[in-house]
């Protein structure tokens, strides 16, 4: 899943779901701010989730790669508020508001230092999405103003991260899609994540591999899927998503294909207890 929207201008947002929801692959074409009002969020990363709960304010930096989970409380809808920060709009407001930068590479998710200024700022936008679901512009960019400043004034690892805007760099190829195989992305996406135009990570994949990148990425799924059914015990349907495949269809037509016989069919002999 890619958000995406004006490029020049924030997004605010209200998110508001009575039943579990779980995204697909979520990779950031900019960055978001999320605060929790009600329900949790689960983060699942190539070898670690982590967990939010109420109050916390979550900030996912673009370009890294995850699923997304939001799961309602007990009595009410999960509800969050999210904001999205377009690079213009960022480098505006660092051009104004300097601050020294940092070489270090930023991954994963940064929970942001709790404030009550902060909590109150998020607080006080809950009445404005009684009338829509987005914030208009115009309060969206004076609303987006008053946060960075706020982080700027208290969470120096947050600004650190917004005010950084170095694209990914050529990064270990092998160690990359080892760890980040069941994500589907087109590989495109995989080269840009590894520094590489598409033509260049073909080029150093098949020289790392012996394979094609398409050939690779199924036989590591299908692998992944085999033992999440045969070990795990986990059901064919709640599989093939977290093993990087598009759909149910293609992955029982691809595990046939590889196996001799359908996910749901594995042999008693081959399940392993």
């Amino acid at each position: 899943m890619e958000y995406s929207g004006a490029q020049t201008r924030a997004s605010v947002f209200l998110s508001c779901i009575r039943e579990r929801h779980h995204s697909r692959e979520v990779i950031l074409s900019q960055h978001a701010l999320v605060h929790i009002f009600s329900g949790t969020i689960s983060i699942a990363y190539s070898q670690h989730t982590h967990t939010f709960q109420v109050g916390d304010t979550i900030l996912i930096p673009r370009n890294q790669l995850g699923r997304m989970a939001k799961f309602p409380a007990d009595k009410g809808p999960f509800k969050s508020i999210s904001v999205l920060l377009p690079e213009e709009l960022l480098r505006k407001f660092y051009a104004v508001h300097p601050v020294a930068t940092s070489q270090h590479n930023w991954s994963k998710h940064h929970v942001v230092t709790k404030h009550p200024v902060l909590d109150g700022l998020f607080q006080s936008l809950l009445p404005y999405f009684d009338i829509t679901d987005v914030l208009p512009a115009d309060m969206a960019d004076i609303k987006v103003q008053e946060t960075l400043t706020l982080l700027q004034a208290f969470d120096q690892q947050a600004t650190q991260i917004l005010s950084s805007f170095e694209e990914p760099g050529k990064i270990d190829l092998a160690d990359f899609m080892e760890q980040n195989f069941m994500f589907n992305l087109p590989l495109e996406k995989f080269g840009y994540l590894t520094g590489r135009s598409l033509t260049t990570f073909k080029k150093d994949f098949k020289k790392i591999f012996s394979i094609t990148p398409g050939r690779w990425l199924t036989q590591k799924r299908l692998e992944l899927a085999y033992y999440q059914i045969a070990v795990k015990k986990r059901k064919p349907s709640d599989v093939y998503i977290d093993a990087g495949f598009e759909n149910l269809s293609h992955f029982s037509y691809a595990f046939k294909k590889q196996f001799g016989y359908s996910p749901n069919s594995l042999p008693e002999s081959l399940a392993v207890g």
